[in-house]
């Protein structure tokens, strides 16, 4: 993680993954815990993948990684993206569950109604962030680092597993 006292005038740290930005008055996420220049790289990614058919198949795991890399605060719309997309990386992860079985058991745990528990997040969450997948210059690398960056970030968040397996299992 950046040095505080190294910061440059118009950088920031982002909240959730603990990257360098430009400083952004740009928009962010209503409860996902991101800087607006990384919310802002976050919505070049996602353009890319939506662009692009050879990015279809990992987009799914995109979404679930940046979700729960950048938890936000305590709420009850935060508590829930956090477990319904944890419970995703579980299900890809673990289970190996292709990205369309895996966004069919997430809609039907959102449509459980069940109130999630807020799970205390890891201190650093994942060695990689959207930024590393942002400079992929291939539809082959920016696959690579997703599946890298989702491992990682999955690692950080191993304390949980059990309440995230029990989730997922019901």
């Amino acid at each position: 993680m950046p040095n505080l006292h190294n910061l440059l005038p118009g950088e920031e740290i982002c909240p959730g993954c603990g990257t360098l930005f430009p400083t952004s008055e740009g928009p962010t996420h209503a409860y996902i815990g991101a800087s607006a220049g990384c919310w802002a790289v976050f919505g070049e990614v996602v353009a890319r993948e939506y662009s692009d058919f050879r990015y279809g198949a990992i987009h799914q795991l995109t979404v679930d990684t940046y979700a729960v890399q950048h938890p936000g605060e305590p709420s009850r719309r935060a508590r829930q993206s956090v477990a319904l997309h944890l419970i995703s990386l579980y299900l890809q992860l673990e289970r190996g569950y292709g990205p369309e079985r895996a966004r069919d058991a997430l809609k039907r745990a959102a449509d459980s109604g069940k109130d999630y528990a807020w799970l205390d997040s890891p201190a650093r969450i994942g060695e990689l962030s959207i930024l590393d997948v942002y400079k992929a210059k291939t539809p082959e690398e920016h696959s690579q680092l997703v599946e890298e960056w989702a491992r990682s970030v999955w690692k950080s968040w191993s304390l949980h597993r059990d309440t995230i397996q029990e989730w997922a299992n019901m």
